[in-house]
């Protein structure tokens, strides 16, 4: 069984370590997951003591985890076909922030630095359904206080794509990130990230990567995005740091870790290897 999130699939994950025990159990650790119910919900911590393995999302991940269960652990990150970098706008810079607007992902400090004092030629874009009245409100009074901010709501994924691709920065504000889809689709569309220095995006970015703000402070991201507007050297840095980073987000890379994970949960990795009909859906986490 491969069951996704310690707490959400804690009944299922129980019923089978019941039915099937000592069988291979996979659980895949979110970031609601390691950064808060595995801290004190009773269900999400039998979830991980009834696992046979456990996977997260970025290296820091393994940080948050109880120490007796490291050993049981591997990183899997999630992955995205790459996309060919697009020709950015010379005459405004984009800002993007993607997710549906709710607690964790924070979008209000987005729209507070959209509101800071800019030079002329610089937008904030928000993409993502509003999950409670409150940010679909305080988006509407964002966009009256500045022609700088617009709300594009909820979009497909492959629109949603395009648009990260043609943004000069991608915005993470997150609280909580098991490991941010929407960070490696930007690192693999050419565009570079500007992102909360919590455990979950520098797990995805790198410790010494050049651009984090502290989580909540809308004049650090403000001040980062005008140096990225301002100074191409520093915007440049930013993208040479997320191409370093590229390789560990290919489909090919996800597709041999989950492939070596089951091999050596079944066992027999060659007559798996060798198995030309072998399907592989990549992992999604939100």
């Amino acid at each position: 069984m491969v069951a996704l999130h310690a707490r959400r699939s804690a009944a299922s994950i129980r019923a089978w370590a019941e039915a099937w025990p000592g069988k291979p159990l996979i659980v895949v650790l979110t970031g609601t997951d390691l950064y808060r119910d595995i801290q004190n919900d009773a269900e999400a911590q039998q979830s991980l003591a009834l696992a046979t393995h456990l996977v997260v999302l970025q290296d820091a991940g393994l940080a948050a985890l109880p120490e007796a269960w490291c050993g049981k652990t591997q990183v899997i990150y999630q992955s995205a076909p790459a996309l060919k970098p697009a020709d950015k706008s010379t005459r405004r810079f984009g800002a993007l922030m993607v997710g549906h607007l709710r607690e964790e992902k924070d979008p209000l400090t987005f729209m507070r630095a959209a509101t800071r004092d800019f030079d002329a030629g610089i937008h904030f874009e928000q993409i993502g359904m509003a999950l409670e009245p409150r940010f679909a409100e305080a988006a509407r009074a964002t966009e009256q206080h500045t022609a700088r901010y617009h709300r594009l709501g909820g979009l497909s994924r492959a629109v949603t794509r395009q648009r990260i691709k043609r943004a000069h920065i991608l915005v993470n504000c997150s609280l909580m990130e098991g490991g941010a889809q929407v960070i490696l689709e930007a690192v693999q569309s050419g565009t570079p990230v500007l992102a909360s220095r919590i455990s979950g995006n520098i797990g995805m970015l790198g410790e010494t990567y050049a651009g984090y703000f502290s989580p909540g402070d809308d004049v650090q991201l403000a001040a980062l995005v005008r140096r990225c507007a301002a100074e191409p050297d520093f915007l440049a840095l930013l993208q040479s740091q997320c191409n370093a980073r590229a390789h560990l987000f290919s489909p090919q890379e996800e597709k041999r870790l989950v492939i070596n994970l089951l091999a050596s949960v079944l066992g027999g990795f060659d007559s798996l290897r060798d198995r030309p009909s072998l399907s592989f859906s990549p992992l999604k986490a939100s």
